[in-house]
């Protein structure tokens, strides 16, 4: 398994990284005992980057996580989130971003993965109420207590990745990023590149759709949060899996799957992007780990730009109101 570096510090992981959210019912019912199998083979197969957060499952999926790396901690990259919290009248997520809160979710997050060092840790979006400069130097506060390696943000804006960066190098951005959602990625990860912060590409697979498991929105169960994103409803998915198709031949020919293809073209944009697809099964973890032997060359890319070019996809990647928690 080939190592990437995230940002400037000691701080590597694999090219492939496990995102473990969908362990905690996001898309649909999970099983621990299968999930913690997952992980498990994971590392067996040399993915050392494991991605969670506090709000997948509100605490649930790093207790599951810990679960999973007894007696293995040593051996993985640890990144988990804060930022976002419940909303008292049961409504969307809320976010603190304050320098109070950032030392009581970290606390509350070591406890829960039963570890004294997070490796990784990110705000998993941005306050707006809150200066980041007050978020990134509390996080950076936690660094100097030994309670973090690096810093990391999500969905996060240039204007805004820059003030942060000036106030403590950030090691990793983590954006929504694959063939079926370029923008505005590309745009932040030119910053990222001008600043030497790695690039940590969430949903690689379009949350599915570019693994060619989704043709119709009677695929997705009744339970699985997919059913409220616009990419998936009526005309956009007709549109979406007409995409895929042309994907699915491309990737036919260079005898890989489409969601191989849709991996080795992430990694093949640069050596700083680092795609951590979600699975809680074991064939797709192993159909995953299996792009990183697929090879593209400069053709092989110009043809799956033209079969899916910047902006191709239709739909947003999130319902209107989560639109607006993003790229602050």
């Amino acid at each position: 398994m080939e190592h990437r570096r995230l940002g400037h510090g000691a701080l590597s992981a694999s090219a492939i990284g496990l995102g473990c959210m969908s362990m905690s019912g996001t898309y649909g019912k999970s099983d621990d005992a299968a999930s913690i199998a997952v992980i498990h083979s994971a590392i067996d197969h040399g993915v050392d980057f494991l991605d969670s957060s506090d709000m997948y499952g509100w605490g649930h999926n790093e207790e599951l996580v810990a679960r999973a790396l007894a007696g293995r901690r040593d051996v993985v990259v640890l990144a988990t989130k804060f930022g976002q919290v419940r909303s008292p009248d049961g409504g969307g997520n809320l976010v603190d971003g304050s320098a109070a809160y950032v030392r009581r979710a970290c606390d509350a997050s070591l406890k829960r993965l039963h570890v004294d060092t997070i490796d990784l840790y990110y705000q998993h979006r941005v306050d707006p109420k809150i200066p980041i400069e007050e978020t990134v130097g509390a996080m950076a506060r936690l660094r100097e207590d030994g309670k973090i390696r690096a810093l990391g943000l999500c969905e996060t804006a240039p204007a805004t990745l820059r003030r942060a960066h000036a106030v403590h190098p950030i090691a990793a951005l983590q954006m929504e990023y694959s063939l079926a959602y370029r923008h505005p990625a590309e745009a932040a990860l030119a910053v990222c590149r001008e600043l030497g912060i790695a690039f940590v590409a969430y949903s690689p697979l379009g949350r599915s759709l570019l693994a060619g498991g989704v043709e119709r929105p009677e695929d997705i169960p009744a339970d699985d949060r997919r059913r409220q994103h616009p990419r998936f409803q009526a005309q956009n998915l007709e549109h979406n899996v007409q995409l895929v198709r042309r994907l699915a031949e491309i990737a036919r020919v260079k005898g890989a799957t489409p969601a191989q293809l849709a991996l080795a073209w992430l990694l093949a944009r640069g050596p700083d992007i680092v795609p951590i697809p979600g699975t809680k099964r074991l064939d797709r973890l192993r159909e995953n780990v299996g792009a990183i032997h697929v090879r593209l060359d400069a053709e092989d890319l110009r043809h799956i730009d033209e079969a899916l070019p910047p902006g191709a996809a239709a739909g947003t990647r999130y319902p209107e109101p989560q639109m607006k928690g993003v790229y602050i």
